[in-house]
């Protein structure tokens, strides 16, 4: 389960990304971002100061200043994304790749039941979680509005 403040990111990011594929893109204030987003402007000032940091957008002072994308849709992974956002996304402190932590009633890692079908279901889900991108939503988006389209239609 992503949080709302990883909601209000993939948002904001969306429509920064859908500003970037204009012909000629402008930088987006947090007022703007936040009106087509659809994203409350109290929350979205830190989380893209979060995702500044992380390298993914600028931020352009100034009259006609404001928020870009800096990176490629395709290149932002929404993996890391979530793990900037949320932190660790594994189900256990065990299972997590950069917040590896033993759990505290463990005897045994190798034979802990818990443990093993935790793993499972998890690099189940991280096979797919790591390989999605803004580029992705990106495009289900446009698949999704055409079929609402034709289905209206």
């Amino acid at each position: 389960m992503i949080t709302q403040k990883m909601k209000y990111a993939l948002k904001a990011l969306l429509t920064l990304a859908d500003e970037a594929a204009k012909p000629r893109p402008e930088p987006l204030t947090i007022e703007e971002i936040a009106r087509r987003s659809g994203t409350p402007k109290r929350f979205l000032e830190h989380i893209l100061l979060e995702v500044r940091n992380a390298g993914i957008i600028a931020s352009i002072r100034g009259r006609s200043g404001g928020y870009s994308l800096i990176k490629a849709p395709g290149e932002v992974s929404i993996s890391e994304l979530l793990r900037t956002i949320d932190g660790p996304i594994a189900p256990l402190p065990c299972l997590s790749r950069r917040a590896y932590q033993r759990c505290e009633d463990c005897v045994d890692e190798a034979s802990c039941r818990i443990r093993k079908v935790f793993a499972e279901v998890f690099w189940s889900y991280l096979v797919i979680i790591d390989s999605l991108t803004l580029e992705d939503m990106l495009r289900s988006g446009a698949v999704a509005e055409q079929v609402l389209g034709t289905a209206q239609a």
